[in-house]
């Protein structure tokens, strides 16, 4: 394989100052409380919240596994994304609003108000666990592709990922955060957009050899069943899809942070709007990628059958590596680079967020110091936290399957027990602090041992039917609510925000 030129390493070097330094510029403003560090003092527009929103979830991961998944799978996952026009509405008319009610710093404060502490603490850990494996998987991907394509040793770009991101958000916090992200997103369609027309010039008949392979292979079919162990097909989409997309829009510390530091709910709920329009196009064109991509190897020969990459979440960055002009692959790779720097920095942002307010400060008897002192103290969690991802991320490279399915199956093994909580919170008024918490451990225990024996850990051989991962979602989140309204409360009526409100 072709490895960087000295030109490429240079592109790649200056594109990755460039985006520390906006970074670290964007934190020379003066942070005095926790609100500027965490919520960038309510500040924020709602054009850019909702690019930041974007960004934080369409990472490095996206740079590399969506057309991966195109390329061995077809076009069936691109429909997933539709379900946002059904998910980002609900968020927006029944969970967004009662984000807003307190100002919230994070999302879990309002299960302590209509549960009890215990249960808030439960969420917060369950997101922590979460967030902490998914931001593995975040640092891993463009370690991945630059082993792959320039010869830099894993070890080396996960400490580098790591270690940079975690400067600039301990440093400028939110704000920083999020006018990074703004960077990296364009970087982002703009280095595809050049892949594109690369791919398209080098393919006979253009498009239209694209079209004609997809439709000849079958590549823009989805299966028309409700099976629980297709990869994805019809059921799938149309029921757990929303589950799991919900996940991320309506419990997820990431994005409710962002959500936050919008100017008002109003700016708030504009911002989520933005994002579902800009992301309906951001993903045809990364998903496009992968079609193109795979009618490009039709003609040219696959590198994956040949032996000349492992997986198929390297068939990006050999494509660019191998066939973009000269100095052009330092550019894409760096962009690959920071757009997970991105994911990352917003997630060790939100990690550090539920720690402080829902661990530190809440469990903390004494008077709160200082706010200089809580600041330094944040600002040590960030990075605590950056170490920890970057441990982690090791781990994340041992696992089996593709990026797409190791993601989505950490999200829904989770996030899905979460997402009950949430649900039987807001829209219920029987459960009590004990039947959800019941439900949602009992969620959570239910969907890892089917996770671990569809894995053969209790078996001497895998089980042929395996349950779906896009379903952990669903599973999760129904099993909570169903066993948190079957036990009976304590005590009725209830304490209840639903009530209040």
């Amino acid at each position: 394989m072709a490895h960087f030129s000295w030109l490429d390493y240079s592109v790649f070097g200056i594109y990755l100052i460039l985006s520390v330094g906006i970074g670290l510029l964007s934190a020379r403003k003066k942070l005095s409380s926790l609100g500027d560090y965490f919520l960038a003092g309510h500040g924020i527009g709602s054009f850019l919240v909702g690019v930041s929103l974007l960004a934080a979830l369409f990472s490095g991961i996206s740079y590399l596994a969506v057309p991966a998944e195109v390329y061995k799978n077809g076009l069936a996952w691109f429909y997933t994304v539709l379900i946002y026009f059904v998910a980002t509405p609900i968020t927006i008319r029944w969970f967004l609003p009662w984000f807003y009610q307190s100002r919230y710093f994070t999302a879990y404060e309002f299960l302590e108000e209509r549960f009890s502490l215990s249960i808030r603490l439960l969420s917060s850990g369950l997101f922590i666990l979460r967030v902490s494996l998914w931001l593995a998987a975040a640092t891993y991907a463009p370690a991945l592709a630059l082993e792959k394509v320039t010869g830099i040793p894993l070890w080396i770009t996960i400490l580098g990922t790591g270690t940079l991101t975690t400067l600039y958000t301990a440093l400028g916090g939110m704000r920083a955060v999020i006018w990074t992200d703004a960077l990296q997103l364009l970087v982002l369609v703009l280095g595809q957009l050049l892949i594109v027309f690369v791919a398209l010039s080098k393919i006979p008949d253009g498009f239209g050899g694209v079209w004609d392979a997809a439709i000849t292979d079958g590549r823009l079919n989805i299966p028309l069943s409700f099976s629980l162990s297709d990869h994805i097909n019809l059921g799938s989409l149309l029921i757990a899809t929303v589950f799991l997309h919900l996940v991320q829009l309506a419990t997820d510390q990431v994005s409710v942070q962002r959500y936050l530091s919008a100017k008002s709910l109003k700016e708030s709920q504009k911002s989520l709007w933005i994002k579902l329009w800009l992301l309906l196009p951001v993903n045809v064109l990364f998903y496009a990628t992968g079609l193109i991509l795979y009618a490009f190897y039709k003609v040219n020969g696959d590198p994956l059958a040949a032996g000349l990459i492992e997986k198929e979440d390297q068939i990006l960055p050999f494509f660019v590596v191998t066939q973009l002009p000269f100095g052009i692959p330092g550019l894409l790779i760096a962009a690959i680079y920071a757009a997970s720097m991105s994911t990352i920095s917003a997630g060790l942002s939100s990690l550090s967020s539920a720690t402080v307010i829902d661990f530190r400060q809440r469990l903390t008897r004494s008077p709160l110091p200082p706010a200089e002192q809580q600041l330094t103290r944040a600002k040590w969690i960030t990075v605590g936290y950056g170490v920890l991802v970057m441990a982690l991320a090791f781990a994340v490279s041992h696992m089996k399957g593709n990026l797409v399915e190791s993601v989505n199956t950490i999200i829904g093994l989770i996030g899905g027990p979460l997402l009950g909580l949430f649900v039987l919170g807001m829209f219920t008024k029987r459960a009590d602090t004990r039947s959800a918490l019941i439900g949602g451990l009992f969620g959570f225990l239910a969907l890892l041992s089917l996770y671990l024996y569809q894995a053969g850990l209790f078996t001497a051989t895998k089980p042929e039917t395996k349950i779906a991962f896009l379903w952990y979602s669903f599973f999760g989140c129904v099993l909570t609510v169903v066993i948190g309204l079957l036990i009976p409360p304590k005590k009725f009526p209830l304490r209840s925000v639903l009530a209040e409100g």
